[in-house]
C-alpha cells in the first residue's frame, strides 16, 4: 500500500485512534482498517495498568467507549482485556472489539509498515519510559516511532533514554515563546488546527520545527493546511471526502 501525500504536497496523513471515522477507536479493528489505506502513520494512545502493562485507550475511563465506569490505571490487563466494548453503532455485537495494548498496536502497525503516532496519557515514571521503550525495541519498530503528548515531562524522559527520538508536544499554543522552547529542546509540535495561520506555519519551518495538527476532517481545511506546507495532518477519517487517501 503507497503512503499518499496530501494533493502532491509534502503533507502526510495520520489515522486518529486509528481509523476512528469507520472502526471503534483505539482497537485493533480500527488499527487494521487504517493499515489497509495509505495513511502515513497511526496514532494512538496509551496508560499504564495497575500490573505494569500499557493500554490503548483515550479517556482513562471505559464508561464513554464501553459503557462501564472502569478506570483504566486502576486495574489491571487481565482485568480490561476481558471488557467487550461499543461498535460505532453503540450495539455490543462484536466481541472482537476489546481494549488493545502496547504490543497489538506495534505489532499491526509493523504488519502495514506504518509509523505510530504515540500519545503518553499516563504521567510516566523513568522505569515506566524504559519500560515501554523496552516493548517496542523488543518488536523491532522504534524507528517507526514518534511520541506524542501533553505532558512536556512524558517527552524528556524519553528523550533522556533516546536523545534522537522524534517527539511532539501537544499544545494550542503557537507563541514565539513556546517556537523557540521547541527549537531550543529540538522538540516538533503537535497543535489543534485552529490556532494555526500561514504566518505561524512559516515561523514554526524557519525554526526547524515539524508541524502536525489535529484533528482535521473538513477537506477545504485539509487542503489549505496543507497549501501552507504542513508536515502531518492527523484525520478521524477521509474516506470519501478527501484525496488524502484515495489511491
Amino acid at each position: 500500500m503507497n503512503t499518499r501525500k496530501f494533493d502532491n504536497k509534502n503533507t502526510y496523513v495520520v489515522a486518529h485512534r486509528g481509523l476512528s471515522g469507520l472502526e471503534r477507536e483505539n482497537t485493533a479493528s480500527a488499527f487494521v482498517a487504517a493499515g489497509n489505506r495509505p495513511y502515513y502513520g497511526i496514532e494512538t494512545d496509551i496508560y499504564r495498568t495497575n500490573d505494569g502493562h500499557f493500554v490503548v485507550n483515550h479517556d482513562g475511563n471505559l464508561a464513554r467507549i464501553a459503557g462501564e465506569n472502569l478506570a483504566v490505571e486502576g486495574l489491571s490487563w487481565e482485568t480490561l482485556r476481558k471488557v467487550v466494548l461499543y461498535d460505532t453503532d453503540g450495539t455490543k455485537g462484536r466481541y472482537d472489539l476489546r481494549l488493545a495494548n502496547l504490543e497489538n498496536y506495534i505489532t499491526i502497525c509493523k504488519k502495514y509498515s506504518k509509523y505510530c503516532i504515540l500519545e503518553l496519557k499516563s504521567v510516566f515514571t523513568d522505569e515506566e519510559t524504559a519500560a515501554f521503550i523496552d516493548v517496542i525495541k523488543a518488536l523491532g519498530w522504534l524507528d517507526h516511532v514518534i511520541f506524542i503528548s501533553f505532558h512536556y515531562a512524558d517527552l524528556e524522559k524519553v528523550r533522556a533514554v533516546l536523545p534522537e527520538q522524534p517527539c511532539q508536544f501537544l499544545t494550542g499554543d503557537n507563541s514565539d515563546a513556546m517556537i523557540e522552547k521547541l527549537k531550543n529542546d529540538r522538540m516538533d509540535i503537535d497543535i489543534v488546527h485552529t490556532s494555526l495561520t500561514e504566518e505561524r506555519v512559516a515561523a514554526m519551518h524557519a525554526a526547524g520545527i515539524k508541524i502536525n495538527c489535529w484533528t482535521v476532517d473538513d477537506p477545504a481545511r485539509a487542503a489549505e493546511l496543507a497549501a501552507w506546507g504542513v508536515d502531518f495532518i492527523t484525520s478521524n477519517i477521509c474516506e470519501g471526502i478527501n484525496p488524502l487517501c484515495e489511491d
